[in-house]
């Protein structure tokens, strides 16, 4: 019974094509909107992940000056060679710690030339930051102890002062200092907040500290924490030896930062699963506006099939069985609906991702979720009509005109 149930269902359809698609659009727009942007939103967040990971594995962040804010300025008091040192011996979660100062500064090869920042480093700083020389070679060690001028660009700074050229033993001027171009690093892109991770050019610390800055300060500690020590308590470890050197007393702030990524991408991940739950709870909002306009087709269909219902339950139909096929015309509309729904909202996804230069990533749940909420819509929005059918008095219904 049920397939010939199925088989009226499916001919009444086909006999109002125009009618049935425009019943089913709000259900493909519903399903595909609800597919589209979660996944975008997904997307979203992965590539947040990804580029914060680009930065370093288990990165913390230490840094000069308290975390305040509004319009109180406090003089930072820079880092010295001493703490670092204390950082790597004393602390038992520290893999690397890597110093740098940074200047920005005017570049020079030949007649062109390009501001950029000039960080002042040792070999630790490529791998604590995910940096990796493409061509050439990084610093030895005795170079680094030497402070002797010689640097690794980034691709931004290689493609600015050497187009269509090989920055590979070429000279620069780096502030008024000749600088040998050893190495070039690959490319990184830009970081989620938008910054060229390229656009650098690397140089002893020694030598930064001497002819840059003119000083032995060191300005920002990047360490990676081992893979089995938990983050958050090598940052509060660091705190703690810190606070100790610095002689803070214990009611007073820090005068210093030790930032954790893995808090940062947590807290923009959240940011952005908010963001994607709200909007796809928006655009569950044009499901229900489908599902209401399934009900409003089906009430027409009873108004205007109101004989042909007569007639058959004029001829011995059950009731159950009118409630039946009309229960199945909705459901059939609103899961037909549903499936190009789903097809729409991936291709749409996929798109979109590939112009965003955002990753694709398929939820399957949401999909199944999307899809089982459409088929839901067809047995409750199209309950009533069936039931109206089902209840219509035979000698009433053949009367009507």
């Amino acid at each position: 019974m049920i397939w010939a149930i199925l088989a009226m269902a499916l001919r009444q359809i086909r006999r109002n094509a125009v009618r049935s698609f425009l019943t089913m659009l709000g259900i493909m727009i519903g399903v595909g909107a609800v597919i589209a942007l979660v996944t975008l939103g997904e997307g979203a967040t992965s590539k947040v992940k990804s580029d914060i990971s680009k930065l370093g594995d288990n990165l913390l962040i230490v840094s000069p000056g308290a975390d305040r804010r509004g319009p109180e300025v406090s003089v930072a008091t820079p880092f010295t060679a001493a703490d670092l040192e204390a950082i790597r011996e004393e602390v038992a979660g520290v893999r690397l710690a890597a110093p740098t100062v940074q200047k920005g500064a005017l570049v020079v090869a030949g007649n062109l030339n390009w501001r950029t920042s000039i960080t002042g480093t040792t070999n630790e700083y490529l791998e604590v930051r995910g940096y990796e020389v493409e061509r050439g070679r990084s610093f030895t060690e005795q170079e680094v102890t030497a402070g002797q001028p010689l640097c690794v660009i980034g691709t931004t700074v290689e493609k600015q002062l050497f187009p269509g050229g090989e920055a590979l033993g070429q000279y620069v001027r780096v502030d008024r200092i000749g600088c040998e171009i050893i190495g070039v690093l690959a490319s990184k892109g830009q970081s989620s907040m938008g910054q060229d991770q390229d656009d650098l050019v690397l140089v002893p610390l020694r030598m930064a500290q001497r002819r840059l800055i003119g000083n032995t300060d060191i300005g920002t500690i990047y360490v990676t924490v081992d893979a089995a020590e938990d983050t958050a308590q090598t940052k509060t470890d660091i705190e703690d030896l810190l606070r100790q050197r610095r002689r803070i007393q214990p009611d007073a702030e820090d005068d210093f930062r030790v930032r954790d990524l893995q808090e940062i991408a947590s807290a923009m991940s959240s940011a952005t699963g908010a963001l994607t739950s709200l909007l796809g709870a928006i655009a569950a909002v044009s499901l229900l506006v489908g599902g209401i306009g399934i009900m409003n087709i089906m009430l027409v269909n009873v108004t205007e099939r109101t004989r042909e219902i007569g007639t058959r339950l004029a001829i011995g139909a059950l009731a159950r069985e009118v409630l039946l096929q009309f229960l199945v015309e909705a459901i059939v509309l609103s899961t037909t609906g549903g499936v190009i729904g789903v097809a729409l909202g991936l291709g749409g996804s996929y798109a979109g991702t590939r112009a965003l230069g955002m990753p694709f990533v398929i939820q399957p749940g949401i999909v199944l979720v999307a899809f089982g909420f459409s088929a839901m819509i067809g047995v409750v929005f199209g309950y009533l009509p069936a039931r109206k059918a089902a209840n219509l008095n035979p000698i009433e219904a053949l009367r009507h005109e």
